[in-house]
């Protein structure tokens, strides 16, 4: 008989205990289960609902069968249904009756919003940690490429030289971002719902303070049946990965593109690409392309997940058993992603070379020589038609705006003086834009500066996160 049967005549049909079960995937959420008990019986005793001597029965149990699921996950059993009937049936086989007790004052609802609350704040510290590997990889590739040039587009067309190292630091703040973001979430993450019950409390006299400082919450949930039926957590954390992982995506379809043969930009590691069955001579990208793949994935679990809680009424209904997966296969996307892309990135060639003659043979300092004749004293819009021009003309002749020759240049405009050579010049171009937050290299040493403020501040919340939750 299941230990919720007293009120059945019959035993559950097979294809529905199938159907409904969840404990293969919900072991994920044992450590979890435990810990949680754990606190539980502490404060049962404490509060005098059971005796001190049963206290110490049950917690022997429980540490017995956590070890018991690590050394052997086949004890989980699908007749059980879910982690919360294995620990408790694996509890009371280790411990006898006496282990019936544990579930005093509680249910299940309020017992998985518990667990997956442990859960995700571990998850969001270990990301945070993951994300700053990466943020620290491409800093470190900046700093190493200050001198670098490469084109920057827009619609995937050449328009302005800029640094290398600038247009990594645009992904180094992206990052950051989304470190702000998932280390905002923990203290919606960190509230403790113990003490809901199934939806409306329990009348038993416990002492919902005291599994929250056990279990180190930073606060309690404020109703019961809100407590039960809230995933918003979760939705905020499948939000804030959905947001990691586009950037990450964008970040691959540029590697992808920078590491192919029109581009010849980069080169990633060997340990980071893969061959082809047929073709001896191919070296994919396959880390970055699976990683842009995944992204849908991921994508699909937000998604997944507010279809489902959108048209429930309050509180529990059995629907949000399917919070879990999508949940679960986004932190394994998610740790696998970032895990390989650090390495990947500190292990990339950059072909300087190859960039800078990309930008010595393209227009993308046109913008400069329009600058020019308005400091000058043309209008913006002389000056922009005057430069349309010469570019058109120096595409009808096979010719770059500095391979024109001063008289050249004079039959567009008499005002260009020699000094034109000196302003095109791409480095020139490139620290012409000195402003906070441009691409001369004196605004990337002060976006330099603000990362590692950033990175800072954030190893010292991981470090707190670490004596808090150790």
């Amino acid at each position: 008989m299941k230990l919720w049967g007293g009120r059945f005549t019959k035993p559950t049909n097979e294809l529905v205990d199938e159907y409904t079960a969840s404990i293969s995937f919900d072991q994920k959420l044992a450590t979890y289960d435990i810990l949680g008990s754990l606190a539980h019986v502490d404060m049962l005793a404490s509060a005098g609902i059971i005796k001190e001597e049963e206290k110490e029965q049950i917690a022997a149990g429980l540490k017995k069968v956590d070890q018991l699921i690590k050394d052997n996950k086949d004890v989980l059993t699908e007749e059980n249904e879910d982690i919360h009937m294995n620990v408790e049936k694996l509890l009371i086989d280790e411990v006898g009756s006496v282990g019936g007790k544990l579930h005093t004052g509680r249910s299940r609802n309020d017992q998985i919003a518990l667990d997956m609350r442990l859960y995700l704040r571990d998850q969001v510290v270990t990301i945070v940690e993951l994300l700053q590997n990466v943020q620290q990889a491409l800093l470190t590739q900046a700093k190493a490429n200050t001198e670098t040039i490469l084109p920057g587009y827009t619609h995937l067309q050449r328009a302005q030289p800029v640094l290398f190292a600038h247009h990594l630091m645009a992904y180094v703040f992206m990052i950051g971002r989304d470190i702000d973001r998932l280390i905002d979430s923990f203290k919606r993450i960190n509230k403790s719902p113990l003490g809901a019950g199934a939806l409306a409390g329990t009348s038993f006299p416990i002492d919902r303070d005291k599994v929250k400082e056990i279990l180190h919450f930073d606060a309690l949930t404020e109703n019961s049946l809100d407590s039960v039926s809230d995933r918003d957590f979760v939705v905020e954390f499948l939000a804030d990965a959905s947001l990691v992982m586009m950037h990450l995506s964008r970040l691959s379809e540029e590697l992808v593109q920078w590491s192919s043969q029109e581009f010849n930009f980069i080169e990633l590691d060997d340990a980071f690409c893969t061959g082809s069955s047929m073709m001896p001579q191919k070296k994919n990208p396959d880390v970055p392309e699976l990683v842009r793949g995944k992204t849908g994935r991921v994508y699909g679990n937000l998604t997944g997940l507010l279809t489902t809680l959108k048209g429930l009424p309050l509180a529990y209904n059995k629907d949000m058993q399917e919070d879990k997966e999508g949940m679960f296969d986004t932190v394994d996307t998610l740790v696998g992603a970032l895990g390989l892309f650090a390495p990947m990135i500190e292990t990339m060639n950059v072909h300087k070379d190859v960039m800078y003659d990309a930008v010595r043979n393209d227009y993308s300092n046109a913008t400069d020589l329009a600058d020019y004749l308005v400091v000058k004293g043309l209008p913006f819009r002389e000056a922009h038609a005057v430069v349309g021009e010469a570019v058109l003309t120096s595409i009808q002749n096979k010719k770059y705006l500095l391979d024109l020759t001063l008289e050249e240049f004079k039959q567009f405009s008499d005002v260009i003086e020699a000094d034109i050579f000196e302003v095109l010049d791409p480095m020139a171009v490139v620290n012409a834009r000195k402003a906070k937050g441009g691409t001369a290299l004196e605004s990337v040493l002060w976006q330099f500066e603000q990362a590692e403020q950033a990175i800072v501040k954030n190893k010292q919340w991981l470090k707190e996160m670490a004596t808090l939750l150790k």
